[in-house]
């Protein structure tokens, strides 16, 4: 998902992604931990995309509480 698309979600939208997103990483990583998966860099590449989601959540966190003390 890129940057541009992860910003235009709404706050909820965001929080059932990394949901999602944390339940499939946990999953690859035991799936991982048993027999070694085709590709590990998907790994990275997943912990990688739920920072990404996290970030953007913050960011827009923050702004509601800005514009809601400057109210």
């Amino acid at each position: 998902m890129k940057k541009e698309e992860i910003k235009e979600l709404s706050i909820q939208e965001l929080q059932a992604r990394i949901e999602a997103a944390e339940k499939a990483y946990r999953e690859l990583k035991v799936a991982h931990a048993i027999s070694p998966s085709d590709n590990p860099a998907k790994i990275t590449k997943d912990r990688r995309e739920i920072a990404r989601l996290k970030t953007v959540l913050r960011q827009k966190e923050i702004a509601a509480a800005a514009e809601a003390a400057s109210k």
